[in-house]
């Protein structure tokens, strides 16, 4: 039925083909170990939410909601929305977006966040689901790395990236007090493409994969946390995790840095930085630690006075108690393959922010304005790197 709000009709779509697979075989949210159908909503193909957003396709999926390709029948332009399992209670992401829409700011860091542009509850055979619908952006920043040539950029392109992501924490943690705990390159969305238009009709640019100019924004802010608060919650994803996180202790804005420079090696090297599994291939805390040993040294006392769960890996003296082989490699070793400039100087840049304690590790705006970074860099002023 048609709205006479609409400035746009909804798609029409033919009856759907459908092969019927077999039943034991698992696809895209089925394999994910905490799967269960109930929670999930059973979205069709050209049905119209809200009175408003017509799902066109499936973008993605995860443990907590799935993605979808939608055209906004008001405004007459795509969209993409976020539809959320049941049972989540209190919206944490809205919540999140909430903070950050509140603040009344200039600040150059909050146009670089993937902006929510609208919100709505629908009802499914099992309960309420929370909707966001965010602006539509281009793929990955995870994606691109795959079709890079080696699937790693040089240390010249890693810098306006850094930068500007460095510019969003700032903006985050000293303005909107929220830690986004959740870094990683499939978290930075490129931007879509942008319409050409003419004097009589528009032209859309071709692209594949589709993305357009500039450098890639922030978003999913599903696992955010607001600053004020204490934390000791189990967060990011395993490679990543800071180690305060590892040894269960409390955390705060500081885990995003570790999360920088992690972000920064993944894209000028093919290899990530941790491996961080067992003999069985299974990841566990203690190769992940013992990596980090060799990669930084032993921790200082204060840090393995943090938690009683330090006493598991070291001993009073602070030596490593070979629950798992500390390897025989280093910052330097693993760099062999990384291409650039002053390779010595991402090193260090790399090292104040991989720093066992997470009081020692600088800010957003430190590690913005470090030398190396700043490298290659035309200023007019100190607030013209925010813009870079």
């Amino acid at each position: 039925m048609f709205s006479s709000q609409w400035t746009s009709s909804p798609r029409k779509f033919p009856p759907p083909s459908i092969d019927v697979l077999d039943p034991s075989l698992k696809i895209e949210e089925e394999t994910l170990p905490t799967y269960r159908p109930e929670k999930y909503y059973p979205i069709y193909q050209g049905e119209v939410l809200h009175d408003r957003y017509q799902v066109l396709a499936k973008l993605g999926y995860g443990v907590t909601s799935t993605v979808w390709f939608g055209l906004d029948l008001l405004d007459s332009k795509y969209v993409a929305v976020k539809i959320y399992v049941t049972g989540q209670g209190r919206n944490r992401e809205l919540d999140i977006y909430n903070r950050i829409n509140s603040v009344e700011s200039d600040h150059p860091g909050k146009r670089f966040i993937r902006r929510l542009l609208d919100h709505f509850s629908i009802t499914g055979p099992h309960g309420q689901h929370v909707c966001l619908v965010h602006e539509l952006l281009g793929i990955s920043s995870s994606e691109l790395m795959e079709w890079t040539p080696g699937h790693a950029m040089t240390l010249e392109d890693l810098k306006p990236v850094i930068r500007q992501l460095l510019v969003v924490l700032d903006f985050l943690h000293s303005v909107a007090r929220v830690i986004h705990t959740d870094l990683q390159l499939k978290n930075l969305l490129l931007p879509a493409p942008e319409p050409k238009a003419l004097s009589s009709r528009t032209i859309y640019l071709s692209s594949f994969p589709p993305t357009g100019r500039g450098l890639p924004l922030l978003c999913d802010f599903g696992e955010a946390r607001f600053g004020d608060d204490e934390h000791h919650e189990d967060i990011m994803p395993n490679p990543y995790r800071a180690p305060e996180v590892i040894i269960r202790s409390s955390w705060d804005y500081k885990v995003d840095i570790w999360n920088v420079a992690m972000i920064a090696w993944d894209i000028v090297s093919p290899c990530t930085l941790i491996n961080g599994k067992n003999q069985d291939g299974v990841f566990d805390d203690r190769n992940h630690l013992a990596e980090l040993v060799a990669l930084l040294g032993s921790p200082p006392p204060h840090f393995r006075q943090r938690s009683h769960l330090s006493s598991a890996f070291w001993d009073e003296s602070g030596s490593w108690k070979g629950s798992a082989p500390i390897p025989d490699q280093t910052l330097e070793s693993l760099a062999s393959n990384i291409t650039g400039e002053d390779k010595e100087g991402f090193l260090r840049w790399l090292r104040r922010a991989l720093r066992w304690n997470p009081e020692d590790r600088p800010t957003a705006l430190d590690l913005l304005y470090d030398e190396w970074m700043m490298q290659g860099l035309k200023m007019r002023g100190k607030g013209d790197a925010a813009k870079a």
